[in-house]
């Protein structure tokens, strides 16, 4: 995994202080300069196995109990499976323990829509991190911010429409996609839109890291895109119309063998227009 961090000194103006204090007779000053070489602040793990930032929620374990706590289906308009999640736990294909699997037979052929997850709680700017792996050519998913902005899960698509785009809005980085088997992972800063007097008067931003790469940066979300099935909004001046109406984390089910683990997420309170991941923020 990959740390961003920040230091007031470098270490080469620490040494040399330490040396003009050391000259100086002050060696318990001197001490102090030494240790402080140490005292970068980590701000985010980015990456496969980034563990969660302080303050933050894991949401899925790969466990059915946390599975069931903590989501549930979108009922959308074309929601065609029923409750308890039929999204199966199974075995890491790479490590230990279990992970979440997005099959579910309602949404075999791509059917999206009918067999969606969300998250119970609903939100409004977040830090998250997401591990998924495909399991086979041409596997498809989806991480959906809000319920409304879909982040593309998709195996050999290198479009605007493939793997990690902002979906439609931004190129796909697909040299940095591990490939079929393969852990990824997404790290994002999402700020939601912003409204005055009943419209919208910001649109959402959204900055990310794929595999421990910077790839987004304070990109801006228009639309929902794949009508009122694909989540809020969708049904709403062809996906234009959004609302200042919260939403869930979605996981998008197409019928296909991938899986997810290590999601946690933290809520944040962005009052200025700027997602990226070098300042910390607190809710």
């Amino acid at each position: 995994m990959v740390r961003i961090f920040s230091s007031v000194f470098s270490r080469r103006s620490l040494f040399a202080t330490t040396s003009l204090f050391l000259r100086g007779g002050r060696l318990m000053v001197a001490v102090i300069a030494a240790l402080s070489i140490h005292s970068e602040t980590v701000l985010a793990d980015v990456g496969v196995g980034a563990k969660p930032v302080d303050g933050a929620e894991v949401i899925m374990d790969g466990t059915r109990a946390m599975l069931d706590e903590k989501w549930t289906y979108w009922k959308g308009p074309r929601f065609s499976s029923s409750l308890p999640i039929k999204w199966k736990i199974v075995d890491d294909p790479v490590d230990d323990g279990t992970v979440v699997m997005t099959d579910d037979p309602v949404a075999a052929g791509g059917k999206y829509g009918t067999a969606d997850i969300v998250t119970k709680k609903e939100y409004r700017d977040v830090r998250l991190h997401v591990e998924f792996l495909i399991s086979k050519p041409g596997g498809n998913s989806g991480v959906y911010l809000q319920n409304r902005y879909e982040i593309q899960v998709l195996d050999g698509d290198k479009t605007k429409h493939g793997m990690a785009t902002v979906i439609n809005e931004t190129d796909s980085p697909y040299h940095l996609y591990k490939g079929i088997g393969k852990w990824n992972s997404y790290d994002i800063v999402f700020r939601a839109a912003r409204f005055k007097d009943g419209k919208r008067s910001e649109k959402a931003l959204v900055s990310m890291y794929f595999n421990g790469e910077l790839v987004h940066r304070n990109v801006e979300m228009s639309k929902v895109w794949g009508g009122a099935a694909s989540g809020i909004d969708g049904g709403n001046d062809d996906g234009a119309g959004i609302t200042d109406t919260l939403g869930g984390l979605k996981l998008q089910c197409e019928g296909h063998d991938v899986r997810y683990r290590n999601i946690w997420i933290r809520e944040l309170n962005l009052d200025h227009p700027d997602t990226s991941f070098e300042e910390p923020k607190t809710p």
